[in-house]
């Protein structure tokens, strides 16, 4: 006669054992030749195709560069498709990473680079060219040097309002390290 043995199932009800569903998950690698990462990003192999790659992170950044979202379109339809798109989540702020407008690598948000367009400064600016660039033109615009000019007034807020987004921005970098 046999010896009753322990049980494998623990708890109620009556679960097989821990280990029982340890087999391999399947995972789907990268489709670009020679790439041994997960492929988890799909990208459509052509236009309006079901069809799909997978690509790992850096080869659907690689994929998905050189494509434009709004080739063929005039600017104010870019700009309607833009707000139509943008009205349906009014309720949610959009991540900074999926903003439209930026520099080349993608390190600036649209705001950064409307505020690098007031103070006349290249997308790749550094921020001593910013507090360079700031100062010159707020002496030249400042209230003290012309008084009662509403322009000028006007072209000083700018600058300021520029400067500030900025360096918010240097310093979150700073932060971020």
């Amino acid at each position: 006669m046999s010896r009753a043995r322990r049980s494998n199932d623990w708890g109620f009800p009556r679960w097989r054992g821990y280990g029982s569903a340890s087999d391999a998950a399947p995972v789907r690698m990268c489709d670009r030749a020679g790439c041994h990462e997960k492929g988890d990003c799909p990208a459509p192999k052509s236009p309006n195709s079901p069809d799909r790659w997978y690509f790992c992170q850096q080869h659907a950044a690689e994929y998905n560069s050189g494509w434009d979202y709004f080739a063929g379109l005039t600017a104010e339809e870019a700009a309607a498709r833009e707000q139509r798109e943008t009205s349906d989540n009014a309720g949610y702020k959009e991540a900074a990473h999926y903003g439209w407008a930026g520099s080349g690598d993608g390190s600036r948000s649209r705001d950064e680079m409307k505020a690098l367009e007031v103070l006349g400064l290249d997308p790749d600016a550094d921020f001593e060219a910013v507090k360079k660039a700031w100062r010159a033109k707020a002496k030249e615009v400042h209230p003290d040097v012309k008084p009662g000019d509403a322009a000028a007034a006007e072209q000083f807020r700018k600058l300021q309002v520029s400067y500030e987004v900025l360096r918010a921005a240097e310093e979150r970098r700073e932060w971020k390290g």
